[in-house]
């Protein structure tokens, strides 16, 4: 049987609401930076953007439609007008929404941007709605990413069905929930064929305090005996795969970011699109940074992502030193 979908993305949905601020400081508090503003008062804003159909998963299905393969969304809405808001949006995107689950009774997540200068901070409430994996046929790969407390037999259904078609490949790009339920979902680190997390999710992964990117690599592959990738902001990524380590440098920016929402699901689902479309490792990674570099140019985590064409423009302008480098 024929694949019908190139990629189905599974996880929650949300609509943001990004709210620009132009007062307030940065200060380093006892768990990093901090975003303060005055306790009590009236505090202006700039403008309010609504941004519907976001989220991990979401942005990558977005990510790999646009990049040119067949996707669908397996996610979950209410009975609302921001529910059918994110199903139009997705809509428009060429994503299968039949995957869809409608909740009569729950709310669409909605959550709140601060924006201040080119980073956020989320207030965020999820939703516990009733999970389920619907009937996906086939699909080449499933990309898996955040999910809440209440999608714990849906992560049980996924297993079902991943060895139910053992062709089907698994792209795991853990959510804040997922990070924290490891032992819970250590079997989803082992069956992944590709990992994706960043430095900081790494070493929490592996509880060390290591900067070694071939040792922290080594300890993901331990988990995953497959692709494992680390990201580690604007300096690019780790990759390691048949044994090797590469490096990969990040994608100049063609100008200041603008907002950093979403570099991470446009790198992790860029370099799934182009395995999807068959291309090896090797090509796909030196692809995703420039989604990345792409995204933060532009308010939320979708605005900015690219096409096959415009992503291959721009790696034919790439620097000299833009290139994948054997570690």
């Amino acid at each position: 049987m024929q694949n019908e979908h190139d990629v189905i993305a599974v996880g929650d949905i949300v609509i943001d609401a990004f709210i620009k601020l132009n007062i307030g400081h940065i200060e380093e508090g006892a768990r990093g930076s901090e975003y303060c503003i005055p306790f009590g008062a009236k505090v202006p804003y700039e403008e309010v953007d609504v941004i519907p159909a976001v989220g991990n998963s979401p942005n990558a299905a977005v990510s790999c439609a646009r990049i040119g393969v067949r996707t669908g969304l397996v996610s979950f809405v209410g009975n609302d007008r921001h529910g059918q808001d994110c199903i139009d949006q997705l809509k428009k995107e060429g994503i299968t929404t039949e995957f869809i689950n409608i909740e009569e009774g729950k709310n669409t997540n909605y959550h709140y941007a601060l924006w201040y200068k080119d980073d956020r901070t989320i207030l965020i409430k999820h939703t516990p709605f009733t999970s389920h994996l619907p009937n996906i046929g086939k699909t080449k790969w499933i990309y898996l990413s955040s999910l809440g407390e209440h999608a714990m037999d849906l992560h049980h259904e996924i297993l079902k069905y991943l060895k139910e078609n053992p062709e089907t490949k698994l792209a795991f790009q853990p959510g804040t929930y997922q990070l924290k339920l490891f032992k819970e979902l250590e079997e989803f680190y082992n069956r992944a064929d590709v990992i994706c997390m960043n430095k900081e999710e790494a070493q929490e992964i592996l509880n060390t305090d290591s900067h070694d990117e071939k040792e922290l690599l080594d300890g993901l592959q331990k988990i995953n005996s497959k692709t494992v990738i680390m990201t580690d902001g604007s300096k690019g990524c780790f990759l390691k795969y048949d044994g090797v380590y590469f490096f990969m440098p990040a994608y100049p920016d063609i100008a200041a970011p603008f907002e950093r929402t979403g570099a991470g699901d446009a790198f992790f689902s860029t370099f799934i699109a182009y395995l999807a479309k068959g291309f090896d490792e090797k090509h796909a990674i030196t692809r995703a940074p420039i989604n990345s570099m792409s995204v933060v140019q532009q308010i939320g985590a979708q605005r900015g992502l690219l096409t096959d064409e415009k992503i291959n423009e721009y790696l034919e302008k790439a620097p000299e030193n833009y290139k994948l480098q054997s570690l």
